[in-house]
Order: C-alpha cells, then sequence, then structure tokens
C-alpha cells in the first residue's frame, strides 16, 4: 500500500489516497501505522477518499484507533496533497469531515505548489451541551477543576471536537502537560473527553500554546486547538477579533475570528516529509 508523510507544523500523519488504494480496518491499521518503533510513526492516520458533498473526505484516525472529527493540521495536508498531484486542482477545496465540510483555501507560490493553506473551520461552537461539556451555563469560560491539589480554569470550545483551554501563568515552555493534561483528558466534566491546551498570553495578538490531544497525547501543533485557543482568548477579552499569532511547539499559525461571518479562519503550512510503500495485509 502507498503512503506519504506529511505534517503540519510537527503534527504528523500518515496519508493514504483513497482514490486508488483501499483500506479495509482503518482503526487497526492507524495503531500499527503510528507506532514509531514497529510501524511508521505518526500522530495518527489520515484516509482521503472521494466525496459527494465535497471534493474529497478527510477521515482522521488517532493511535489509539478512535476516530475524530475533524484536524486543522491534516486538513492543510489533505488540501495540499489533492491540489500538488493534480487530484482537485482549483485555488478553493471543499473537504469533507465529519463536523462538517470545510473550505480551504490554497496560497500557492510561483511554481503553483501549496506553500500555506487558510481554512474557514465555521463558528466556534460555544453551548455546553453541544461541545459536550457538563456545565450550568454556556459560554463555558470557569470551569473550575483540579488536579494534584492544583486548581485550574478552563474555557471550554468545540471547533467539531471537544477543547478545554486554560490560560496559566507557569512558562508553558516547562510546564508538564503530561501530568495534567492525562488527568483531564477523560475528566468526567467531558462526555466525549476532550482535548487540553495550556497556554501564555505573550501579548494581546501573541499566544503561546501546548496541548494534550484526546487520544494521542501531547503533539506538536493542534489546529483545532489552536482555533479553540483564540476563540477562549476572545470571550475572555485577552484578545480581539484580528489575527492572533500563535507559537506551538513545531510552529506557528495565525488565527483570526472574523467579525464579518462569525467564522475561524486559520492560516498555515503544510508540508511533505516521504513517500513510501507499508506491507498491509
Amino acid at each position: 500500500m502507498k503512503f506519504t508523510k506529511m505534517h503540519g507544523c510537527g503534527n504528523d500523519y500518515v496519508y493514504i489516497n483513497c482514490f486508488e488504494e483501499t483500506v479495509t480496518s482503518p482503526e487497526q491499521l492507524a495503531q500499527s501505522v503510528s507506532n514509531r518503533h514497529f510501524g511508521i510513526g505518526s500522530d495518527g492516520l489520515v484516509l482521503i477518499c472521494p466525496s459527494e458533498p465535497g471534493d474529497c473526505k478527510m477521515r482522521m484516525f488517532n493511535p489509539d484507533g478512535s476516530e475524530s472529527e475533524m484536524c486543522g493540521n491534516a486538513i492543510r495536508c489533505v488540501a495540499k496533497y489533492v491540489y500538488d498531484r493534480g487530484i482537485i486542482h482549483k485555488r478553493q477545496i471543499a473537504v469533507e469531515t465529519l463536523a462538517g465540510t470545510k473550505l480551504i483555501t490554497v496560497n500557492a507560490d510561483e511554481n503553483d505548489i501549496a506553500r500555506t493553506l487558510t481554512v474557514d473551520m465555521g463558528e466556534p461552537i460555544t453551548t455546553a451541551s453541544e461541545i459536550p461539556v457538563v456545565a450550568g451555563a454556556s459560554p463555558v469560560t470557569d470551569l473550575r477543576l483540579s488536579a494534584f491539589d492544583r486548581d485550574f480554569t478552563f474555557t471550554c470550545v468545540s471547533m467539531g471536537n471537544p477543547h478545554a483551554v486554560t490560560f496559566i501563568d507557569d512558562d508553558v515552555s516547562s510546564f508538564d502537560v503530561e501530568k495534567y493534561g492525562r488527568v483531564f483528558e477523560p475528566d468526567e466534566h467531558f462526555p466525549r473527553k476532550a482535548n487540553i491546551e495550556f497556554t501564555n498570553v505573550l501579548s494581546p495578538t501573541h499566544l503561546k500554546m501546548r496541548v494534550w490531544e484526546r487520544g494521542t497525547g501531547e503533539t506538536l501543533a493542534c489546529g483545532t486547538g489552536t482555533c479553540a485557543t483564540v476563540a477562549a482568548a476572545c470571550l475572555n477579552g485577552i484578545s480581539p477579533r484580528e489575527p492572533v499569532t500563535v507559537d506551538l511547539l513545531g510552529g506557528q499559525l495565525t488565527i483570526e475570528w472574523s467579525k464579518a461571518d462569525g467564522h475561524i479562519y486559520m492560516t498555515g503550512p503544510a508540508e511533505y516529509t516521504f513517500d513510501g510503500e507499508y506491507y498491509y495485509g
């Protein structure tokens, strides 16, 4: 089976072109290929499939085999893949996901290669029952949870998948994300678990974030998590509704919660790592 390894800000996945390949057990395959010692090594598996409502469809599986609704870094890579390889060669590409069909704008260079891509991520979901999160009021900006005798205040947002964002004074570069993220991900307040974002405010338009991803663990970047973090900053009056730069372990993303249409727009890179063949049977 042919595959392509790609990453967005270090958030790396194995991509399968299902216009040409057939995958019968993606849950098991995700566990196999994601293993960094016995497989290819990745943050998960992404299938690029034909679509009825969109130009193509993205299915994304975590290393534990669970399927996620949406991945902001992966969807940029999907759009780059189909654009650069001539499967869908147009500047606006509609990609179907479990979180709805997303429109991606390709920012190509002089050689017609997709370098950065802008994703219309839609409106952030702030209603508690739709995120979902067990909380008394919406939007959820003061969910107080404790772990290891330390208190945190979370703002909860869904970008098609659930996120809980906390702003901390500790330098996030040295913060123990695994210690706390592992505890909060399955907390009883999150019926479908949650991605956990730990964030420093460098300025109103410059944030620094690390993320513990549901079903994966810490990754170098999370596109939906970055969007949720900026939405949380806006909800708390930390950031304005204008472009915000977010530093991640694997690079930078630019996020804007538009005043015009209420949608969140994410701009960032997508890169090839290598092509290969995986023995799958």
